[in-house]
């Protein structure tokens, strides 16, 4: 689970990095030094997004229930959990946003 995680965290900081001007980051996760707006995070500096550190602060995100991963109809709660993706199997990232208002 661990492995998976970080594969997503590094395609995303790839495509993110790979911009020719970057400046609005969608992605699992909240990068460091960024303000949230209407589709993803607003880098206050543009600047080019560290993958690994990026996938640490994801890989606490979900320790700390930040966002879900279903593989096929099973939620996977363990990052050290060891799961088989056979051809065709879907896997779910679910981003768990507060809600605002009362």
């Amino acid at each position: 689970m661990r492995e998976l995680i970080r594969r997503r965290v590094f395609q995303e900081v790839a495509e993110f990095n790979a911009r020719a001007e970057p400046h609005i980051f969608q992605g699992l996760v909240q990068p460091q030094d960024t303000e949230r707006v209407l589709n993803g995070y607003a880098l206050r500096t543009p600047r080019r997004i560290d993958p690994e550190a990026h996938a640490e602060r994801a890989l606490a995100a979900f320790a700390g229930n930040g966002f879900l991963v279903l593989v096929g109809d099973r939620q996977v709660t363990d990052p050290d959990e060891e799961i088989e993706l056979p051809l065709g199997v879907e896997i779910t990232f679910l981003k768990l946003v507060p809600l605002v208002g009362g």
